[in-house]
């Protein structure tokens, strides 16, 4: 620059290069510090969502933020009391069904199909009959239809029923590993499709540093 005076040279670097000026330089970094928290933010807030897909996008409702899940006394196909805590450490599909409930009948083998293929360590499905009649009746009924992979439970009462405020049959609640309702749908549904793996695959992995259940 022929003729200017040397005064001027530093201002016409600082518009072309700013970042060479320590006071600016340090400006710029923290503002490229706030977009990037801002973008990873918006990052973890839109993955910290559960995938609701298809029928799920509709009718399944995620609860925020989870609550503790009730714990009424339901019990097993041998008559032993059960409660909710004592599936600790594992994503719990539980769902409160009846055989004479015909959308029922008709999602039960979805969800037996959902713990073949999930159910494990890090996932139980309990299905949880509100039949009077009890395990005598519930029994008979799984061996007839073919459901191998469900446990037999039973709310003859319908003490844990009135405790999740279920208005009808079939009523689905999640649970995540630390015991805690994460969302529900009333009325049936394909448990065993992709939308509802992925859904569910969604909890499970949050709940991978959870303690695994190794009982059966």
């Amino acid at each position: 620059m022929p003729g200017a005076p040397p005064d001027r040279y530093p201002l016409v670097v600082l518009i072309l290069a700013p970042w060479t000026h320590p006071l600016l330089a340090k400006k710029f970094a923290l503002a490229a510090a706030a977009v990037a928290m801002i973008a990873l933010s918006t990052t973890a807030a839109a993955t910290d969502q559960p995938p609701l897909k298809g029928v799920f996008a509709d009718k399944f409702s995620p609860l925020t933020p989870p609550i503790p899940a009730p714990q009424a006394v339901f019990s097993d196909g041998a008559g032993r009391p059960v409660t909710l805590q004592d599936f600790h450490g594992q994503v719990v599909v539980l769902n409160f069904w009846a055989t004479w409930c015909a959308p029922c009948v008709h999602e039960m083998p979805t969800l037996d199909n959902l713990q073949a293929k999930l159910g494990g360590p890090r996932l139980r499905v309990v299905a949880v009959s509100e039949d009077r009649g009890g395990a005598k009746v519930v029994e008979p009924f799984m061996a007839r239809t073919g459901l191998k992979h469900l446990s037999v439970y039973i709310d003859r009462k319908g003490a844990l029923f009135r405790e999740f405020g279920a208005k009808g049959l079939p009523t689905t609640i999640l649970i995540d590993a630390e015991g805690r309702v994460v969302g529900g749908l009333e009325g049936p549904a394909e448990w065993d499709s992709d939308d509802a793996l992925e859904l569910i695959r969604f909890y499970m992995d949050r709940g991978a540093a959870a303690p695994l259940k190794t009982g059966g």
